[in-house]
């Protein structure tokens, strides 16, 4: 367990939780990068519900000795609500722990909707996701003033269909800051979809199951994505962000400019 994690545990902040369904965000894997309140909802609940397939099972550790941990990798969405609905009905607490942030890719809106069918009470704590976590290791803002000022969160089309509108090469067109989820078997595809709209030398960060201990970052030009990704053999829990921003620049913001004032701050001569 983290000092981090250890701080919150011991700080008595830890109070009993009412029998509800807590769907939290696990953020990408490193514990540390866990919110207060995750860390303190893990220390306190009853069950653990937790897709083992997607959260290093050391994120746990923080977790009750006496809790009880169910893995979900290998089991149906009517399965999971099930054990949720009648665990909150026996008056337990439940943690639906997801990586990532909940808001994104994480199939939470029919769990949230058979929940509320249900009359189950439940909570959503947001996490990190893996777009910032693997800004943060890259040292890079993706919003560079006078180059870049939009973040794109996207996917290919796979078993899960995009809509028409939100195909790849026309999120492309507009060469913002793109986070490709979920596409590293569709690599090729992305790739060439990708080269209609941006230049082949745009860099590439490829992002291998970031917040693991076995995580890997390899910053490549575009026109490489695909084959790096095959020689790398990454293909799940895999990021792509494809962004101006990679490269060096010299954008500077106009909020601490000496010259710019504003409400809190009149203009330095």
């Amino acid at each position: 367990m983290s000092e981090c994690t250890n701080d919150v545990t011991n700080a008595g902040l830890i109070s009993p939780l009412e029998s509800s369904v807590y769907i939290v965000g696990a953020g990408p894997g490193d514990p540390d990068l866990l919110t207060v309140k995750a860390q303190k909802l893990l220390a306190s609940a009853d069950v653990i519900l937790f897709a083992d397939s997607l959260i290093p099972e050391h994120i746990l550790d923080i977790c009750r000795p006496d809790a009880e941990i169910i893995k979900t990798a290998n089991k149906t969405l009517e399965e999971i609500l099930s054990m949720m609905i009648g665990k909150v009905r026996s008056h337990k607490s439940v943690v639906r722990l997801h990586s990532g942030d909940p808001s994104l890719y994480s199939a939470i809106h029919e769990q949230m909707e058979l929940l509320a069918e249900a009359d189950i009470p439940f909570e959503v704590i947001p996490g990190i996701s893996a777009f910032q976590a693997a800004a943060a290791k890259l040292k890079v803002e993706l919003t560079v003033p006078s180059l870049v000022q939009t973040i794109i969160l996207t996917r290919i089309s796979g078993r899960t269909e995009v809509p028409a509108q939100e195909e790849l090469a026309n999120l492309a067109a507009h060469q913002a800051s793109l986070c490709l989820y979920l596409s590293a078997r569709h690599v090729s595809d992305a790739q060439a979809r990708l080269l209609e709209h941006y230049p082949a030398h745009t860099q590439v960060a490829i992002c291998f199951r970031i917040g693991w201990p076995d995580e890997k970052i390899r910053v490549v030009p575009l026109e490489q994505m695909a084959n790096c990704t095959h020689d790398e053999q990454f293909l799940r829990t895999t990021l792509y962000i494809i962004s101006p921003a990679l490269l060096p620049t010299t954008g500077r913001s106009r909020l601490y400019h000496p010259q710019h004032s504003h409400l809190f701050r009149s203009t330095h001569h």
